[in-house]
């Protein structure tokens, strides 16, 4: 859901013939980009809460109740993913503000925009996430 808010929103920066790369024209699209998000999300926890304060409906029947339970669950799990993706929506714009955004927690080399504008908040080039998740993998066989 958030990528497509993002996609619609937000147009991919095609940067100008011989733009550096990370210069003050793309850290804004980024800057602007994640602010958005942020606020569509919290919009999305804001409204799941004023539903589930209006919400107290009790139902009579079990499987009516287990139904209602169900939707409740999946939709808790959605906002606490979301809740999670707020604080790294934070730590990007704070890498923003402190000039490291776009290059690579691992190595240190340009994460790339096409990356950044597929997951604004990625920390890691395409070599170092590849290599991490490689890695996830063999320690969970």
């Amino acid at each position: 859901m958030a990528e497509e808010f993002l996609h619609r929103q937000f147009p991919s920066y095609t940067p100008a013939p011989g733009e550096d790369y990370m210069s003050e024209k793309q850290n804004a699209h980024f800057r602007e980009m994640l602010t958005a998000l942020r606020q569509e999300m919290s919009d999305d926890i804001e409204r799941t809460v004023h539903t589930l304060q209006d919400e107290t409906t009790s139902f009579a029947d079990p499987n009516d109740r287990a139904s209602q339970e169900s939707d409740l669950s999946l939709e808790l799990r959605s906002r606490d993913r979301e809740r999670k993706l707020i604080k790294k929506i934070n730590e990007a714009l704070q890498r923003i503000e402190e000039g490291e955004y776009g290059y690579c927690d691992s190595c240190g080399v340009e994460i790339g925009l096409k990356r950044l504008e597929a997951r604004p908040t990625a920390t890691l080039c395409i070599d170092c996430k590849t290599l991490e998740e490689i890695r996830e993998r063999q320690v969970a066989r």
